[in-house]
């Protein structure tokens, strides 16, 4: 078959016989496919700018925290409770930082599933453990509302925890756990 031929053939093949001169998928596809890829590196590239952003906070929160310490050494203020609890908060919101860091980079590496959900775990048991922590029940209009608020909590981090549980038990790959 000769140059002409085989383009004529090549043409053929790719032209829909119910749409004069409408390319057959080929062209079409080639296209989705760099548009697919030209969003997943937008995409990409943003979820690396959020994990930037993300290592800077940490690293700012950190600078912050050593800051306070070295300030209520000064003062005297570092056996005053509250402003230990300050410094435990403080530290806690680093690790929710680091947590949510870890999701990010999770998804950049495009990680199991089940790493991503029991990082996003472990970042909300952090975070109820600092409320749980930072509660006061003067913050609340009536000690109704602290109740509730603190009912809440505990559900919220029994749930957490319970989930925790079920995914390490359940969630192993170890075929010795199937009965």
């Amino acid at each position: 078959m000769g140059d002409s031929e085989q383009s004529s053939a090549e043409e053929a093949e790719t032209v829909d016989a119910g749409t004069p001169g409408r390319i057959n998928g080929g062209l079409e596809q080639v296209i989705s496919e760099k548009y697919t890829a030209l969003v997943n590196a937008f995409v990409r590239g943003t979820e690396l700018a959020a994990a930037t952003v993300f290592a800077i906070l940490f690293a700012i929160g950190v600078i912050d925290l050593t800051l306070q310490i070295i300030d209520a050494v000064q003062n005297g203020t570092i056996t005053d409770p509250l402003v230990v609890i300050g410094f435990i908060d403080t530290g806690l919101l680093l690790l929710i930082i680091v947590e949510v860091y870890q999701t990010v980079l999770a998804y950049v590496e495009e990680s199991d599933t089940r790493r991503i959900v029991r990082l996003v775990i472990y970042t909300g048991v952090i975070a109820m453990v600092r409320k749980a922590i930072i509660f006061r029940t003067g913050e609340y209009a009536t000690l109704e509302d602290a109740m509730l608020a603190a009912s809440a909590y505990a559900v919220i981090i029994f749930a957490l925890v319970a989930l925790l549980f079920a995914e390490r038990v359940y969630g192993s790959d170890d075929s010795s756990l199937i009965a």
